[in-house]
C-alpha cells in the first residue's frame, strides 16, 4: 500500500492486491498516507488455505478484474484531519470522564491513564537539555512527528517518573530509525517490542533484574514497558480493531524491560549485553528489539556447562525457536535472546566458556530437517522457499545446503554471531528463557542514554 501511495502520488495509476481481511487495514494507510479511495484488488478470503485449484479460480474469476477496474480507477489525494496542537486543552473534567474520552479516541489501550497535564509534562522535561519541539524521527504508519514533547506527554501517561525521561527518548530513537522497521509493527505475527537496558542507571531508577524480572509489579520495568507500547498506539498510529493499522492475527501484551544484572555478570568475568551491542561497559544503553514468541521457563542442573547447554540448546533453541528458520533466510535477518539466569551463567563461566562458546554450541547443536523448515516458511507466506536457493543469493551459509535432500539437518540459527545473551532473573533459581526475534521486523537497535548536565543533583 505504501508503494501504490508513491506512485498515486506520481501520477502512476496503481493497484493493491489485498486479501479480504486486511481491506479495512489498506484503507487505513492510505488514509494515513493522504491518498483516499486507493485502488484495491481483493483477494475473497485467506490464500494460505485455498487449494491451488481454489486459489486459481478466484484469481480468474475475480482479482483479475479487480485488478482491472483499481487500474481504471486511480486514488485521490486528501488532506490530513487536523490535529490538536501540542499545549492545546483537548478536554476538562473529572478523572473518569477524562478516562472515557481518551478511550473513545482510542488515545489509550484500555487501562488507565494520568492525565497529561501541562504541569506534569513539563516535569518530565526538566530532566532533559533537548528543546520540547525537537523532532526525533517521523513514524509510519500514520506519519507522525516522534517529538521530545510527545514522549513526554505519553511518559505521564503510561504512570512513568519524570527521571525517566532520557531513557524514553533513547528509546523513540531506537525505534525511530529505519533499521528498526516500525511500519512492520502492526504485522500479522503480532509481536511486541522487547526493551534491554544496561547501566548505572538500572540501579539509579530502581529497574528490577532479579526474582520476577519479567513480571508486572515494579514501577521502572513496568511503566516503560508500557510507555513504549501507548507510544507506538498513539504516535506511529499502530492500533488494533477498530484502530485498524494493527493487525496482529492473535497477538500478545507488552513487555516490561529486561534490565541486566551487571553485578552477576561482572562477578563471572562477561561482559555485559551493552558491550556485545558496540559501547563501553560503564555506558548507560538501552536496546529495542521485535520479540515474536517467548519460550516456556527452562530449567538446566548439573555443575558443567555442557550439562546446562545440552537442555538449553533442546528445549529454548530447537523447540521453542525452530519454526522461524527458513522464514529468517527468506530476510537474512536472525537475532534470537538468550536470557541466562545469574546461577546458570555463573556455571558455564565457571567452566571456562566464554558467550562465543555458547553461540557456537547453540548454532552447531540446533538444527532440524531442511524440509520441515521450508514447509513450515511456505506456511507463514504462501511462497516456497528453498534453502539452497537461499545459499546461493549468499543468505544463509553452506551448512544450510550441503546437499538437495529434504532429511537433511540444518542449523535452526542462521549465525551464531547473531545470537544474543543477556544474564538476569532469580539468581537462586536454574532457569532460563528464549525471546525469539521477528527476523528483518524489529532488528536490535542500540542508543547510548543522554543525560542532563545536573543528572547526578536532580536525583538527589
Amino acid at each position: 500500500m505504501r508503494a501504490s501511495a508513491a506512485a498515486e502520488r506520481s501520477g502512476v495509476r496503481s493497484v493493491s492486491i489485498v486479501a479480504s481481511g486486511f481491506l479495512r487495514q489498506a484503507a487505513a494507510i492510505a488514509k494515513a498516507m493522504g491518498v483516499e479511495n486507493m485502488p484495491v484488488a481483493e483477494y475473497p478470503g485467506v490464500p494460505m488455505v485455498d487449494s491451488r485449484e481454489e486459489l486459481r479460480r478466484k484469481v480468474e474469476e475475480v482479482v483479475a478484474g479487480n485488478i482491472i477496474m483499481g487500474l481504471t480507477t486511480p486514488g485521490q489525494s486528501g488532506a490530513r484531519t487536523a490535529e490538536p496542537g501540542p499545549r492545546d486543552i483537548v478536554f476538562k473534567g473529572a478523572l473518569d470522564e477524562v478516562e472515557d474520552f481518551f478511550y473513545s479516541n482510542m488515545w489509550s489501550e484500555g487501562l488507565p491513564i494520568i492525565p497529561p497535564t501541562i504541569d506534569r509534562v513539563n516535569k518530565f522535561l526538566r530532566f532533559t537539555d533537548r528543546p520540547p519541539d525537537e523532532v526525533i524521527g517521523v513514524l509510519l504508519p500514520e506519519n507522525r512527528e516522534a517529538t521530545i514533547w510527545n514522549v513526554a506527554v505519553n511518559g505521564v501517561m503510561a504512570g512513568c517518573r519524570p527521571e525517566y525521561m532520557p531513557l524514553l527518548m533513547a528509546i523513540i530513537e531506537c525505534i525511530s530509525d529505519p533499521e528498526w522497521r516500525i511500519e512492520d509493527a502492526g504485522s500479522t505475527p503480532g509481536w511486541e517490542p522487547l526493551i534491554i537496558l544496561n547501566g548505572p542507571i538500572v540501579k539509579e531508577m530502581d529497574f528490577n533484574c532479579g526474582a520476577s524480572v519479567m513480571r508486572v509489579g515494579r514501577q521502572a520495568n513496568t511503566s516503560v514497558g508500557r510507555f513504549l507500547r501507548l507510544y507506538m498506539r498513539n504516535v506511529a498510529g499502530l492500533r488494533p480493531t477498530p484502530g485498524l493499522t494493527d493487525k496482529a492475527a492473535i497477538g500478545q501484551t507488552f513487555n516490561v524491560v529486561l534490565a541486566e544484572n551487571e553485578d552477576a555478570v561482572k562477578q563471572i568475568g562477561w561482559e555485559p549485553f551493552s558491550v556485545d551491542r558496540g559501547f563501553k561497559a560503564g555506558d548507560n544503553v538501552v536496546t529495542v528489539q521485535s520479540c515474536v514468541s517467548i519460550s516456556p521457563p527452562c530449567y538446566s542442573g548439573g555443575s558443567t556447562p555442557l550439562a546446562h547447554m545440552e537442555t538449553i540448546a533442546e528445549l529454548i533453541g530447537r523447540r521453542s525457536m525452530g519454526f522461524w528458520t527458513a522464514t529468517a533466510a527468506r530476510n537474512a535477518k536472525q537475532f534470537p535472546l538468550f536470557c541466562l539466569g545469574p546461577s546458570i551463567a555463573g556455571v558455564i563461566a565457571g567452566g571456562g566458556w566464554e558467550k562465543g562458546d555458547i553461540r557456537k554450541y547453540l548454532y552447531e547443536n540446533c538444527k532440524d530437517r531442511a524440509g520441515l523448515q521450508e514447509h513450515f516458511a511456505w506456511n507463514i507466506s504462501g511462497a516456497k522457499l528453498s534453502l539452497c536457493e537461499a545459499y546461493r543469493r549468499g543468505a544463509v551459509s553452506k551448512d544450510f545446503c550441503q546437499s538437495e535432500d529434504p532429511d537433511r539437518m540444518v542449523p535452526i540459527f542462521l549465525r551464531p554471531d547473531w545470537i544474543e545473551i543477556v544474564v538476569s532473573g532469580d539468581p537462586g533459581r536454574n532457569q532460563s528463557k528464549g525471546y525469539m526475534q521477528s527476523l528483518a521486523q524489529g532488528t536490535p537497535v542500540s542508543r547510548k542514554i543522554q543525560l542532563p548536565a545536573e543528572w547526578s543533583s536532580m536525583l538527589e
